[in-house]
């Protein structure tokens, strides 16, 4: 198990695990005001400024500890700042809010395609500035992320992908085959299950509107498993919780696979068969 989100959904993913107060209002208010009054709008939810002041000084705290003082994967920095988020969830009795707390817990590795792209990436940016040696480097999140769909298939098992909406995150989870194939030129056929739920349509041209079969074409999956593959047509937060209540009232809990703990086996299994791959060309 494994995450590719934005940036944006962790940060604000942080601000329950960290007590803060988040609201429900109407989107039909002026913006003009709402600026004026420090309220900030993300569609129908408000939550004052001081909610982003306090977590890019919660984000500014923890990245200046020493552990965070080198390049890592997004995967590595994720969870390391998940665990941050964990101890404050114990300490504010509020274990069971944040994502990237619980993925702390599980060993569940969690990707963002554009680190910069977020108050996360901004705040890390912000630090660079004062001399701070965190990098996240996206060659390892390329990297690590191909080899943990590769060490998968080379271990009799299957790869599915559940994709919540689109984007630069779909394309960052499809895009794990055509590093294998494509770039590094590894024997594979793509993704064994696709699961997406979206709102977007194909005609636009956009990713997040792209079909399996498109995918297909791209070698990101398998065309033998094209005719089980599911687009549903609805809101991610209508569809999510309607797949999770099935899940928890069908099946058994099962041990978690904490490949967050496997990443740099996984890496060293594709470097070396690429490298070998590489011998047998030349």
């Amino acid at each position: 198990d494994w995450i590719v989100s934005t940036g944006a959904n962790l940060y604000h993913d942080m601000h329950y695990g960290l007590g803060m107060h988040l609201h429900h209002g109407s989107p039909f208010v002026s913006d003009v005001e709402l600026r004026q009054a420090g309220v900030i709008r993300i569609y129908d939810i408000f939550f004052e400024y001081d909610v982003l002041l306090d977590t890019d000084a919660f984000v500014r705290e923890v990245i200046a500890a020493p552990e965070f003082g080198r390049a890592m994967s997004s995967a590595e920095f994720h969870y390391r700042l998940g665990g941050y988020v964990a101890a404050r969830e114990k300490l504010l009795s509020t274990e069971g809010h944040s994502l990237i707390a619980a993925c702390h817990r599980a060993g569940v590795p969690v990707y963002t395609s554009s680190p910069g792209d977020s108050s996360i990436g901004m705040n890390v940016a912000a630090m660079a500035l004062t001399g701070s040696k965190l990098v996240i480097d996206p060659n390892l999140d390329v990297n690590e992320t191909a080899a943990i769909v590769y060490g998968a298939k080379r271990d009799g098992g299957k790869s599915g992908v559940l994709i919540l909406g689109g984007g630069s995150p779909k394309n960052f989870v499809l895009q794990t085959e055509p590093q294998i194939q494509e770039v590094l030129g590894l024997p594979e056929k793509g993704h064994d299950y696709f699961l997406q739920i979206t709102d977007a349509r194909a005609d636009t041209g956009g990713l997040s509107g792209a079909t399996p079969s498109e995918a297909v074409s791209w070698g990101k999956i398998d065309p033998d498993q094209l005719p089980s593959a599911v687009v549903v047509y609805t809101d991610s937060t209508i569809a999510l919780p309607l797949l999770a209540a099935y899940a928890l009232a069908n099946r058994e809990a099962r041990p978690l696979r904490r490949l967050y703990d496997r990443r740099e086996a996984m890496l060293a299994r594709l470097r070396d068969d690429y490298v070998a791959h590489l011998g047998t060309r030349g």
